[in-house]
């Protein structure tokens, strides 16, 4: 099997990133495999210690058990586009994009499965199949993915280089006065909580695009262009500045007067290449539910 590590793995140890992807076997079995010399991360040897970059290529040899296969579910998929070697999901608010090790069912990867059964990437293992990229469960919006592995390292290469187009609608926190402006502030891991982000000055660097489309009382409707894709990025970029995503608790918004699922945030446009040629596609889609709902209230319809 081999894997290519990106950005939200980044930072774990080799040993608990194979826990998390092949949770059937026990800590010390996988460790044991790591110090046989079973994994290469790079075509070299590590500790089980060793902490992921992103862009690693893991090569392992553990033997799966019969029970790591994902059961396709027939679950109703939004498709946006499609074509031979991909396509475009609009996932749903509440949906993992792909399973853990806690939970393996109802997520958009089960729903792949049963749609497009083998036809989809495996470069990232089996609890990835097809997936490019991901949003956060409470996030929704437009997801590519890959049918076959060709489609998903010319797509892969667009997202490395940024040369794709991701628009978000988001409702935050307060008044923005300035029109349009750009958050430039590095990214990393939370050191004292390893499940959140933070601005840090030896961070990754990471911009977004801020535009207003709406001003109330007291929370601001916006357009954002990610430049960058880093983990949590809006979400983090926007607590920097004290404007925090509506309903985003764990960036510290609190739950508003609406109540949500979560943050209100919507990947809501894709602009990429489609493979394999020079093809422009771009893709837009309405706002969702919870945008809805927040901005009739804001506008006491």
């Amino acid at each position: 099997m081999i894997i290519y590590i990106d950005e939200n793995d980044e930072n774990k140890r080799l040993d608990s990133y194979l826990s998390e992807i092949t949770p059937e076997l026990s800590r010390s079995k996988i460790q044991s495999f790591i110090k046989s010399g079973a994994v290469k991360i790079n075509s070299e040897g590590k500790k089980p210690s060793y902490l992921l970059k992103e862009n690693d290529k893991i090569e392992y040899e553990i033997p799966e058990a019969e029970d790591i296969s994902i059961k396709p579910q027939n679950i109703k998929l939004d498709i946006v586009y499609e074509d031979d070697n991909m396509a475009v999901v609009n996932k749903p608010s509440g949906m993992l994009t792909h399973p853990t090790p806690l939970e393996r069912e109802d997520t958009l990867v089960n729903a792949l499965l049963y749609k497009f059964g083998e036809n989809l990437s495996d470069i990232n293992g089996e609890f990835r199949k097809g997936i490019l990229h991901r949003l956060d469960r409470n996030t929704s919006g437009l997801l590519m993915i890959a049918k076959n592995n060709k489609a998903h390292e010319f797509l892969a290469h667009q997202i490395k280089e940024h040369t794709i187009t991701k628009k978000y609608r988001a409702i935050v926190k307060g008044v923005i006065k300035e029109d349009e402006f750009e958050i430039n502030s590095p990214i990393g891991r939370n050191p004292n909580q390893p499940h959140k982000m933070m601005v840090r000055e030896d961070g990754k660097p990471s911009k977004t695009i801020v535009k207003v489309v709406e001003r109330f009382k007291d929370a601001t409707y916006v357009e954002l262009t990610l430049v960058t894709g880093r983990t949590h990025q809006i979400r983090v970029h926007m607590k920097s500045i004290n404007h925090s995503v509506y309903n985003d608790t764990l960036y510290g918004a609190g739950q508003g007067k609406v109540k949500t699922d979560e943050q209100v945030l919507q990947s809501y446009y894709l602009r990429f290449t489609k493979p394999f040629g020079d093809e422009i596609i771009e893709l837009g889609i309405k706002p969702d539910e919870k945008i809805d709902k927040v901005l009739k209230y804001l506008r006491g319809l």
